[in-house]
């Protein structure tokens, strides 16, 4: 008895593990940063954005959306300016892009304080001494839905060395390497971990949310996202309708809306290299595209 429960129990851990694996991804669009350090660094606000797109990426968890893509959003909407959002445009921001969560946010603090620990003859008009990078982060996380700030922290990171100083007032985002390589890179670097950190915690409390981009005569549906995010053949998806914003009188902020479940559908193929996925809708009828797919329960 005891041989057939070892196989069946590895077996189950291992479907447990690749239902893990498969979860769906969930959206994000991060919005270049403000530059409140006051050291007037260009590209900062832009430089520290792209890293945390770029650690998101690579965590393998979300689908980030492409700066150039909310970049167009944010001009042919007038939006913002500078590819800022604020907690006011990101609902409408969120829903041309179809993302769950909008990420805004500046850089407080930047730079390095320098002691010299040698006389000795200065070398570029520096000389041995101790430097101290310091990077800190202010991060905010909207919910798209209601506008609602569900996170909003300070992140930070420094680092230590001890040579000769050289003093620079530039930094080449562009060059990864020679960037991460840096005393306040590496700074940069901690306060950015941290921020992935925060989203990933968040993100697991805000619900999944699909797109329904063309609705077929043949009884099947476009939406998105495809196999990028996770979403593959024979998945349940549920369709709702949603109504009317519903805004608090008292400070006149969304609270969200209704949403009304009206049919649902079974993803058949995988479609547009993975951006976007056929599914064939099993119950209801009247489907828009401006429904919604939430995760079958």
């Amino acid at each position: 008895m005891q041989r057939t429960l070892l196989p069946a129990l590895l077996i189950s851990l291992l479907f447990f593990s690749l239902q893990t694996d498969a979860q769906l991804k969930k959206r994000i669009a991060v919005s270049r940063f403000e530059d409140r350090s006051g050291h007037g660094y260009h590209g900062l606000g832009q430089g520290v954005a792209d890293m945390l797109s770029t650690a998101l990426v690579k965590s393998g968890k979300f689908m980030v959306m492409e700066r150039q893509e909310l970049d167009n959003v944010l001009t042919e909407q007038k939006l913002g300016e500078s590819g800022l959002v604020t907690a006011e445009t990101a609902p409408k921001v969120g829903k041309l892009l179809g993302v769950e969560l909008l990420i805004v946010g500046s850089i407080s603090e930047f730079g390095t304080k320098e002691n010299r620990i040698s006389g000795g003859v200065a070398l570029f008009g520096g000389g041995i001494s101790r430097k101290t990078a310091r990077a800190v982060v202010d991060i905010r996380l909207i919910n798209t839905t209601t506008g609602e700030v569900i996170a909003s922290e300070t992140k930070e990171g420094s680092e230590s060395s001890t040579g000769v100083s050289v003093r620079t007032d530039a930094f080449d985002f562009s060059d990864a390497n020679g960037w991460d390589n840096t005393d306040e890179g590496k700074a940069t670097r901690q306060a950015v971990d941290g921020c992935v950190e925060l989203i990933t915690e968040n993100l697991q409390n805000l619900p999944w949310m699909g797109r329904i981009l063309k609705v077929n005569p043949d009884g099947t549906l476009l939406m998105k996202p495809g196999s990028e995010g996770a979403v593959t053949p024979g998945m349940e998806f549920s369709i709702y309708r949603v109504g009317e914003d519903v805004k608090d009188p008292d400070t006149g902020l969304s609270l969200g809306a209704e949403e009304s479940k009206i049919g649902t559908v079974k993803v058949i193929e995988d479609a547009l290299r993975g951006k976007a996925a056929k599914a064939k809708i099993t119950t209801g009828t009247g489907i828009k595209t401006s429904d919604i797919l939430r995760e079958e329960k």
